[in-house]
């Protein structure tokens, strides 16, 4: 068997190594137009901000390592042009010498990704400006920056990649202004986002909220009200759409979201067609309605369940939850689930609770977290949660997430035999008084 993937870095490279665990035998091949593979893309941020200083941390992986290693062959800076379904054949063009060839597969994966919306306003291809989505993009900052020396930074799009991103440029020493199209993390809820939109001001950020960008000149980014805020480096972080023009001119079916259609196994409408990571639309595990949600995480599972069900397997995506985490500052920022305005949309009897509660003993350094939890008057299904705080967000969100998928009720939550010692939590973990909150409401 000859598998062809087009992608190679999160989906891609995971499908890969998956059908070689289980299948010794099968071609392997992975066609990627860029040149680095198998990178961390959410490491970029960190390395921008001088976290950590090693590229090779960010970029461990290249052709050579999956050759060796795993006798697979990823042949860089090749873009297939083109897929012929039926034929089970594809076009390649070599894009160091330019000559295009022929190539053909018994089963294929689409790993294309997704791509930085560049916004359509006057001024977004000025040289001070850039996207921020791959290593090219990375690279290209990290040379303005050290030419140019910029001392005043506007982040345009206040989502995860915004976040991080404002943090790590004022910790390089840039003065910093993040500009929001609506609120400080849309999705958020307003109580949270206040919260955050404090941290950022504390720290130095400043931030401007629904706001609506007339342009960018030599002298920063304009308003619509006419404001200006002046910028030596404008960083756009306004989100990505999936790359599905190759699917799309070969036949392979879109979904309601605009990315690839899949099952379970992540098959196309066509058996031999795969899609995973970034390009594919997933659904949600509690509506089971379309998404489009793209993480790394979730790219990486989903490759492996591709090259599971290649190689013979049943593996079956379950779903995903749109659990999120991202630190701001002293801050972290997590979510799961269902939003309380998604879930009244969905039809569930919404009832919230919202409590401030410390992570740990008071006396063991405990700072407060704020805790939103939404949840089914009648069932009792917990459906979604919210969390902003210093230290212990991680973990309690990943406790709420697991407990959606495995369908848990409020009650669950209360009996939940969670650890307990002062340098961890306090005696009733805040998740507890979660739990005893929502149950009141049901009464």
């Amino acid at each position: 068997m000859r598998v062809v993937i087009i992608g190679a870095v999160a989906a891609g490279t995971s499908a890969a190594t998956e059908i070689r665990r289980n299948d010794k035998s099968s071609e392997i091949v992975l066609y990627e137009k860029d040149r680095y593979i198998s990178y961390s893309s959410c490491g970029m941020p960190y390395y921008l901000g001088n976290v950590f200083s090693r590229f090779e941390d960010l970029v461990p992986r290249d052709a050579n390592f999956f050759r060796q290693k795993h006798n697979i062959n990823v042949q860089i800076l090749h873009e297939v042009i083109s897929i012929n379904i039926e034929a089970q054949t594809l076009l390649v063009r070599n894009l160091l010498t330019g000559t295009e060839f022929q190539d053909r597969f018994d089963k294929l994966i689409i790993a294309t990704g997704a791509k930085a919306e560049k916004p359509a306003f006057e001024g977004s291809a000025r040289k001070n400006v850039f996207l921020f989505r791959n290593i090219s993009d990375l690279k290209n900052i990290k040379t303005f920056l050290s030419i140019n020396r910029p001392k005043k930074a506007v982040i345009i799009g206040s989502g995860p990649i915004g976040l991080e991103l404002a943090e790590n440029l004022t910790r390089i020493g840039l003065k910093t202004t993040l500009i929001a199209r609506s609120s400080i993390s849309k999705g958020l809820s307003p109580e949270l986002s206040r919260l955050v939109e404090q941290q950022l001001l504390t720290h130095g950020v400043d931030v401007i909220t629904n706001a609506s960008i007339k342009g960018i000149t030599e002298k920063g980014v304009f308003l619509e009200d006419g404001n200006l805020h002046v910028a030596d480096i404008v960083l756009l972080a306004t989100g990505v759409k999936p790359c599905v023009e190759l699917a799309t001119a070969s036949g392979i079916q879109l979904g309601s979201t605009g990315a690839i259609q899949v099952n379970r196994h992540m098959q196309t409408n066509n058996s031999n067609v795969y899609a995973c990571g970034d390009c594919a639309e997933y659904f949600h595990q509690i509506t089971g309605e379309p998404v489009y949600r793209p993480l790394g995480s979730t790219a990486n599972k989903t490759g492996i369940i591709a090259g599971n069900h290649i190689a013979g397997g049943n593996d079956e995506f379950q779903g995903v939850l749109g659990t999120s985490i991202v630190q701001v500052f002293n801050l972290t920022v997590a979510q799961t689930g269902l939003t309380e305005q998604d879930a009244a949309l969905a039809g569930y009897d919404v009832i919230v609770s919202l409590d401030g509660r410390p992570n740990k003993p008071e006396f063991m350094g405990g700072e407060e977290m704020m805790i939103k939890t939404v949840a089914d008057r009648k069932s009792g299904l917990l459906l979604g949660c919210q969390i902003v705080g210093t230290q212990g967000v991680d973990r309690r969100i990943d406790v709420i997430a697991a407990a959606i998928t495995l369908k848990a009720k409020i009650d669950d939550l209360v009996s939940m035999d969670l650890a307990y010692s002062p340098p961890y939590s306090t005696p009733k973990d805040p998740l507890f008084f979660t739990g005893v909150k929502l149950r009141q409401q049901r009464k």
